[in-house]
């Protein structure tokens, strides 16, 4: 992604990025110019918000650091369709809804249908004019209440209670795939395949095993078209997918860097994350682990969009580094990708065991699921 400024550059971007900055308390200068500094506090904010800490001031941190400007009570908030506001202040505004029992969803930062909807109901309950328009009126409700009605963490509660709900059987299920298409491996290729070859490859083995035990599934792009990642998103949430899985390759400028790695919504600025997400990123994390040698990198909240935007439990996995040449082996084979398409339809198939039902991370197998009837 195209850079806005650089060390060393000058010019009205960069005045309000050391602002925003320096507002967060993140930056003391009085400095007109990026400096080494600047990188620094860039990489402290990108960290904090759940973004890859890259120090690169990008379209998506410049737009990051707007949202973080906004404290609750700045200015009025509504639901605009097709111009959607977002900030800081509307994840507050989530977060106080959803503990006082007025569901807004999830914590997205968003001003969306659901989120006014969650102001209407608060509105009537405390006796103001329903208008879903969050003014001084509504926050000074929003203030008084805070810390008196409590309903508990409604998103969390009725995410988790939607997958019991839904049943031990993947027979209609529905779950988006997500295969990345590459570019940002440095041009890295392992015996003639880059990202988007294996990752397709292993999204299609993926596909195979779930649509025989009776999952829906879509592939958010085909072999060879590369949707942006809002098109991918836009799809997922039109399909109403009960899960979005997208894969990945990692890369880095050290050769010694390896391993697997997993991604669910996560914000540590709002003390929010996805639960189911994050129970389905450790159980992918840990059958990978035991049907495989690869490094186990563990599971960690991020705040990227398909994690955010997806309606739906989302999950990232980076199945490994191409610029790592024992990765890249064992990527190369299809055995190993066969592998991991297994290990990826029994974490899907222990989401939605209750505990009682659950077995062992390593030994369920594809065959057990089709021979416990839990494809019916």
């Amino acid at each position: 992604m195209d850079e806005l400024a650089r060390v060393g550059d000058v010019g009205a971007i960069v005045t309000e990025t050391i602002t925003s900055l320096s507002r967060l308390g993140l930056l003391n200068s009085a400095e007109v110019t990026f400096t080494k500094e600047v990188v620094e506090a860039l990489r402290a904010f990108q960290q904090s918000r759940g973004l890859t800490a890259t120090g690169k001031l990008t379209r998506d941190i410049y737009l990051a650091l707007e949202e973080a400007r906004w404290r609750l009570g700045d200015r009025n908030l509504s639901f605009i369709p097709g111009a959607l506001i977002r900030g800081d202040d509307i994840a507050t505004l989530q977060n106080r809804l959803n503990e006082m029992g007025f569901s807004s969803g999830r914590v997205d930062g968003i001003y969306g249908a659901l989120t006014e909807g969650a102001v209407l109901e608060f509105q009537k309950s405390v006796g103001l004019p329903a208008d879903g328009v969050c003014g001084p009126a509504t926050f000074t409700a929003l203030i008084r209440l805070t810390g008196t009605v409590r309903g508990g963490l409604a998103s969390s509660l009725r995410d988790t209670y939607l997958i019991h709900q839904r049943g031990p059987a993947l027979a209609g299920k529905i779950i988006a795939i997500d295969a990345s298409f590459g570019g940002n491996l440095l041009g890295a290729e392992a015996f003639g395949l880059n990202e988007a070859q294996i990752t397709f490859d292993v999204a299609k083995r993926l596909e195979g095993r779930l649509s025989a035990l009776g999952v829906t599934v879509f592939m958010t792009r085909g072999k060879d078209n590369n949707p942006s990642e809002m098109d991918r998103i836009n799809f997922a949430n039109k399909v109403n997918c009960d899960l979005l899985i997208s894969l990945h390759l990692d890369n880095s400028s050290s050769t010694n860097a390896h391993g697997i790695a997993s991604y669910y919504y996560g914000n540590a600025t709002h003390e929010i994350h996805s639960v189911v997400g994050e129970r389905f990123a450790l159980l992918a994390q840990r059958e990978i682990c035991a049907r495989t040698d690869l490094l186990n990198c563990r599971a960690h909240g991020k705040s990227w969009e398909i994690l955010r935007l997806t309606k739906a439990p989302s999950v990232r996995i980076d199945l490994g580094y191409l610029t790592n040449e024992g990765d890249a082996q064992r990527l190369a084979r299809s055995s190993f990708r066969q592998s991991l398409a297994e290990a990826l339809v029994v974490a899907v198939q222990r989401l939605y065991l209750a505990a009682e039902e659950d077995a062992l991370t390593g030994t369920l197998r594809v065959e057990d699921l089709k021979r416990a009837g839990l494809r019916k």
